[in-house]
């Protein structure tokens, strides 16, 4: 069955987009980050400092091949540091993956973070000029990895609604 993966920065509105996207075209919405969670009783935050981040990605690695190999339709939302990982990359372009890297300038990903900086434990300390420079540097050393899903939609400017829209018709 199809999986669809929506990928991006924290903050570019995989969850979002991906709850409205679900309504649009009738397929389940399935929250990675959320599944590690449920399935370890713990948060992410947790496990972080329960289990560290090894132990963290190859977990999301293993739940992530969980869904992907799920006889069900799903969309996938990701972490952002989920392609980043244990070659998870690779899994983007496999058989009935349609994988989406939702791509958000860094003024757009600054103007979204900015407004609840403190629920999010890597920019929670920063001011907003060590914030920006934050989102710009891991933007860059992410860029290979996100760059590696077949279709890029820019989300810069537009509504939910639009770019949920602009995703059904590329599925189409």
């Amino acid at each position: 069955m199809k999986k669809i993966i929506l990928l991006g920065y924290m903050g570019c509105g995989k969850s979002t987009i991906a709850n409205k996207l679900s309504k649009v075209i009738q397929i389940p919405f399935v929250d990675l980050d959320e599944m590690i969670v449920e399935k370890m009783n713990l948060s992410i935050n947790a496990i972080f400092e329960k289990h560290g981040e090894i132990y963290f990605r190859k977990l999301e690695h293993d739940v992530f091949i969980e869904l992907l190999n799920a006889p069900e339709s799903f969309i996938i939302g990701l972490g952002g540091g989920t392609p980043c990982y244990a070659n998870n990359h690779e899994l983007l372009n496999g058989d009935n993956v349609v994988s989406i890297y939702l791509k958000a300038s860094i003024e757009t990903l600054f103007n979204r973070l900015a407004f609840n900086a403190s629920k999010r434990p890597l920019i929670a300390d920063k001011n907003p000029e060590e914030m920006k420079e934050f989102i710009a540097m891991h933007l860059f050393e992410r860029s290979f990895y996100y760059n590696q899903a077949q279709y890029k939609v820019v989300v810069d400017d537009k509504t939910i609604d639009q770019t949920a829209t602009e995703i059904a018709d590329l599925l189409a």
